[in-house]
């Protein structure tokens, strides 16, 4: 009688860490599928959501730049999910080259027709530019702001610069001043 109760009890001990496998086993399978599809859907938005951008970024840089061409490349075309992006643009009179050898101006007036272009993609009511405007020359600087300008008719921008081109096309101003040590003041000015 001893000995059937120790089985009973082992043999209990056993179906139930069997199922608990079991149970385990198909916990496994499940998280894999969903991983899988989430996987699968990852892949398929970056790429639509890549491709978008992409022809966006075509089509906007020459409009900045007076003419050029830009596109973005994939580094690993095989593994979406973990790729790199690369920028290569040529502007007008330039040679087609990466992001990384172009002047301070250049990187900035690229990086700007790229965030324009995903901004179309993906619209929101406002658009928030901290001194993008910084690094670029008078030239840039008016075809900057004829873009704020064009993309202002849908979205209202907020634009924090020092560049004064800049602030004459605006809408409305907004200055800091501090008269005083540590007391700051706000001025605005409403210019149309």
């Amino acid at each position: 009688p001893l000995a059937l109760d120790e089985f009973e009890t082992v043999k209990h001990d056993y179906d139930e860490l069997e199922a608990q496998k079991a149970d385990l086993t198909k916990s496994i399978h499940d998280l894999r599928e969903i991983v899988r599809r989430i996987n699968r859907e990852s892949t398929r938005r970056f790429r639509e959501t890549f491709d978008a951008i992409n022809q966006q970024f075509q089509e906007l840089f020459p409009r900045l730049f007076n003419g050029g061409q830009a596109r973005l490349v994939l580094t690993d075309e095989k593994n979406l999910l973990e790729t790199g992006i690369e920028i290569i643009a040529q502007p007008p009179g330039k040679r087609l080259q990466s992001i990384n050898l172009f002047s301070g101006g250049e990187k900035a007036m690229i990086v700007i027709s790229l965030i324009f272009s995903i901004f179309l993609i993906k619209p929101s009511p406002f658009c928030l530019l901290d001194e993008v405007d910084a690094p670029l020359d008078e030239v840039n600087v008016d075809r900057f702001n004829r873009m704020v300008r064009e993309l202002s008719k849908k979205t209202q921008f907020i634009l924090i610069t020092h560049n004064k081109k800049t602030m004459e096309t605006c809408d409305s101003l907004y200055g800091i001043t501090m008269q005083e040590p540590g007391v700051s003041r706000v001025i605005s000015m409403n210019l149309h």
